[in-house]
């Protein structure tokens, strides 16, 4: 768990099975997080809150486990606040979760305002508790042993990743996750973005430059620069036609060509994001993909919208 020199209050002594609240009730929630939880051998799924108390209830009910009304009551209750909302309505939230001594198991992008990203990062290492961010590439097998595999390799040139979702097809059934206004509004830069540069920055390093240019429909493309010296390209899209539609990244270097394996069973991939966090609470060594990883990729996300005009 990343504790602060001085913290303002005591972290919660650990516990043999946290209790996990679990804060959303939307598409995501139902597909990804609720079965992770129930099926997590390691904790106790405690409780669902949700902003549509209806909605809460019957994910609470399909579980049996306790519907909350009030986030600050589950907070009290839970080890650890786990997050189905939102951006900058997770952020907020997550900062008072931190402030009840809950770990955070967040999404991504952790807010899409660099203030409040910070917040939420300043916020874990003040209060002393653990984060992690569920960047599904950095969990999901075999993607997840490939990044680790890459990043222990030197002599990298560049890079070309691309993620093209058909959430808003323009010749096609819109998913289910199309009903998501934030999606909508801010588009594939910052849904799909935080996937893209979660493997290129461990593998590349950091991020010394960006520079963003739009394409047709949604899509964004960044050029960027890494503390390697490295050069890549992402090319990100919610608006993509369904034959356009996929998932890629490549990392070409002086020991040769690498290509991102296909991967699956995101459900269990989140198990290991909660076994992730529980580790860095348990041991209090920070995780590489912790609130403070996600402030860094609002930071990159950012630059490249405020080069785009919006």
């Amino acid at each position: 768990m990343t504790r602060a020199s001085d913290p303002a209050e005591p972290a919660r002594p650990p516990v043999a099975r946290p209790r996990v609240g679990l804060l959303g009730t939307g598409p995501w929630a139902h597909r990804t997080h609720a079965p992770a939880l129930a099926a997590h051998t390691g904790s106790e799924f405690a409780g669902v809150w949700g902003r549509r108390p209806e909605a809460a209830a019957e994910l609470a009910d399909t579980y049996g486990v306790k519907v909350y009304d009030d986030p600050d009551a589950l907070f009290a209750d839970c080890d650890v606040a786990a997050f189905a909302l939102p951006p900058d309505v997770q952020a907020p939230l997550a900062v008072r979760a931190a402030e009840a001594g809950c770990g955070l198991l967040l999404d991504k992008p952790v807010a899409t305002s660099v203030a409040d990203a910070r917040a939420v990062a300043d916020a874990a290492d003040r209060h002393g508790v653990a984060s992690v961010v569920f960047l599904t590439l950095r969990f999901a097998e075999p993607a997840a042993a490939w990044v680790e595999e890459q990043a222990g390799r030197t002599g990298w040139f560049t890079a070309a990743a691309h993620w093209l979702g058909a959430v808003f097809p323009p010749d096609g059934t819109p998913s289910a996750y199309a009903d998501s206004p934030w999606r909508k509004a801010k588009g594939g830069l910052w849904d799909v973005g935080p996937h893209a540069l979660s493997v290129l920055i461990p593998v590349l390093g950091d991020v010394t430059s960006v520079t963003a240019a739009r394409g047709p429909s949604d899509v964004v493309q960044l050029a960027l620069r890494h503390t390697s010296g490295a050069a890549s390209t992402a090319v990100l899209s919610l608006g993509a036609p369904v034959a356009a539609a996929g998932v890629g990244l490549e990392v070409r270097g002086a020991e040769g060509v690498f290509s991102l394996p296909n991967w699956s069973d995101v459900p269990a991939a989140y198990g290991r994001a909660l076994d992730a966090l529980l580790t860095a609470a348990r041991t209090g060594v920070p995780d590489r993909r912790d609130a403070r990883f996600a402030a860094r990729l609002t930071e990159i996300l950012g630059e490249a919208e405020g080069q785009l005009g919006v």
